[in-house]
């Protein structure tokens, strides 16, 4: 009898062990959620100090960082839910409203602080479209994604990746500061100075595009399931080339030329698509 007693106690105590376990667990996929949104709102403040006098366009590159290590927490919080199997209603609410604030405002407002070619207005407006096509964009993934549970693919450019071709176009700014220092070359001095006109001056107008493609129904891949669940293709192997190849030959431009590909990618296998001859069959291959 003692000894039945015994197991019984030394079982509940295993099974205490794990119920702590699992909410031990279960915390740290909030937790990196949570960290999506602090660093979205770490990006707002920042952003916002470049109006103060005395600030230096240090503020806004930091600013971009911070939304590219939103972009990291909100790539793990997911893979972390579903290893330690605590996934749920709650935190995929959770995430949206991180994104929110990361992918649809702090974007938009970086933007209005870079930029000042056009009118303030005009700015405002491409600003406010923006993170209202975000906030749409994630409340359309909210209610269709029981449809997709994988997440091959998106209809609709992904809110992180419309804020990283935001983002992309500041954080090359010291960049191209140092392309446009005495001692580099005529030639890519000029070209530094273009880059630089280009980059400020085409903000809104990147802005306003990657906005109108988040409310899109043109498809996007899920890359991080893609390239990290088992599925290749020929398609991913030319990607990570031509990534390593752009980071290697001209690594200052390889972030926005890196997610320019990616932005681009969806009209053009869009309208590819819709070409006799041109719209092949996926070639996907398990490895």
């Amino acid at each position: 009898m003692a000894d039945t007693s015994n197991g019984r106690r030394a079982n509940s105590g295993a099974e205490l062990r794990e119920l702590r376990r699992r909410r031990l667990f279960g915390v740290v996929p909030s937790l990196l959620t949570l960290g999506n949104g602090a660093c979205g709102f770490g990006a707002i403040t920042i952003a916002a100090k470049a109006s103060v006098e005395g600030a230096t366009s240090d503020n806004l590159y930091h600013a971009a960082l911070l939304i590219f290590l939103a972009m990291l927490f909100d790539a793990l919080d997911g893979p972390v839910a579903r290893l330690s199997k605590q996934t749920s209603d709650f935190g995929a609410q959770l995430d949206s409203l991180c994104d929110a604030i990361s992918f649809g405002v702090a974007p938009g407002f970086l933007m209005l602080r870079f930029c000042d070619v056009y009118p303030h207005r005009v700015q405002w407006v491409v600003a406010v479209l923006y993170m209202l096509c975000a906030i749409l964009r994630l409340a359309r993934f909210n209610v269709s994604k029981t449809t997709n549970p994988d997440h091959d693919n998106f209809a609709g450019l992904p809110s992180p990746a419309a804020a990283g071709m935001v983002a992309s176009l500041v954080v090359i700014a010291p960049g191209l500061t140092r392309w446009t220092s005495p001692e580099t070359s005529e030639m890519q001095r000029q070209f530094g100075e273009w880059l630089q006109k280009f980059s400020e001056a085409g903000l809104p107008i990147v802005t306003f595009v990657v906005a109108c493609l988040m409310v899109s129904r043109i498809r996007y891949p899920h890359l991080f399931n893609q390239l990290f669940r088992g599925r290749r293709s020929f398609r991913h192997l030319v990607n990570l080339c031509f990534a390593l190849v752009v980071i290697v030959a001209i690594h200052e431009l390889a972030i926005p030329l890196i997610f320019s590909y990616y932005v681009l990618s969806g009209p053009a296998r869009a309208v590819s698509s819709r070409i006799p001859g041109l719209g092949t069959a996926p070639d996907r291959v398990t490895t």
